[in-house]
């Protein structure tokens, strides 16, 4: 297949390009903005066509959450508009969409891990424009996977992970949000799992995908010291009302995984254990 790899300079996209050697059948076109603007309907239609491109995996996305706050119009064109371009452009060619979404189309009011039917109900710009694009990217090609994630980080790129321990050796203190819970995802294992998905078959609808286990983001920062032989940084918890952003964030994100688990036969790895891995690269 003429698979299109967009936002191919950001974490996942990264993570795809590492993959790729595995699944050399396949002809790949990595672009990130430099290569095709995928907010240009005409680019894009032009692109898929010249390429005749089978699929596309979408992993560009605007992902500064609070900035999106300040500059709706911006988020709304890389979130959902963008996407609509490309599940057009690739629907009419037959062809397949993986989108990649997020755990803040959820308003983080559950006390239980959501599954793919629960109602959406995002309560930042980000969460909406996200939606808008899984939305689109559904109505307009029968073939999209709508892959819902949360809490990424790699070793590639500005993450959660790096800022941690580069924070944890220049200071002695360091206070962290202790009531938000979730899961991290670390990039490769998601990549992987995309893969996995183009090599056995697009099935098309929405899936959760993130590592297993359950952590706040003072838990996250404590094992990332940990792992990291950080022990001069004495990390404190706070609450989210301790530390107000532009936009608000889901309280609770934890994502039932069990539908993608099934679909494609993966184990999952449990968070801890890919942190390590990618600490380890770092």
């Amino acid at each position: 297949m003429n698979i299109l790899i967009t936002g191919c300079n950001g974490q996942l996209g990264n993570e795809m390009q590492l993959l790729q050697a595995k699944y050399a059948q396949h002809t790949w076109f990595n672009t990130d903005v430099n290569e095709l603007d995928i907010t240009d309907k005409d680019a894009i239609k032009r692109f898929v066509e010249a390429n005749h491109i089978d699929g596309v995996v979408n992993c560009a996305a605007y992902t500064a959450v609070d900035k999106a706050e300040s500059d709706p119009l911006l988020a709304k064109k890389l979130n959902a508009d963008a996407p609509a371009f490309l599940a057009e452009a690739v629907g009419k060619q037959g062809g397949w969409i993986v989108q990649v979404s997020t755990d803040y189309v959820f308003d983080g009011t559950k006390h239980t891990p959501y599954v793919e039917t629960d109602s959406t109900c995002p309560n930042s710009v980000y969460g909406q424009t996200k939606l808008e694009g899984e939305q689109a990217v559904t109505k307009l090609c029968p073939n999209a996977m709508i892959i819902r994630t949360a809490w990424l980080y790699s070793e590639f790129g500005n993450n959660f992970v790096k800022t941690m321990i580069r924070l944890g050796k220049e200071r002695e203190q360091l206070g962290v949000i202790f009531d938000q819970v979730g899961t991290p995802t670390y990039a490769h294992d998601l990549a992987s799992v995309i893969m996995t998905a183009i090599d056995k078959g697009i099935k098309p609808g929405i899936y959760h995908f993130s590592n297993e286990g359950v952590t706040s983001w003072y838990d996250f920062t404590k094992s990332i010291h940990r792992i990291a032989g950080i022990n001069t940084c004495h990390v404190m918890p706070l609450h989210t009302a301790e530390y107000p952003t532009p936009a608000s964030r889901p309280a609770y994100s934890v994502l039932d995984k069990t539908k993608i688990k099934v679909a494609y036969s993966i184990n999952i790895p449990h968070w801890e254990e890919s942190l390590a891995k990618c600490i380890a690269k770092l």
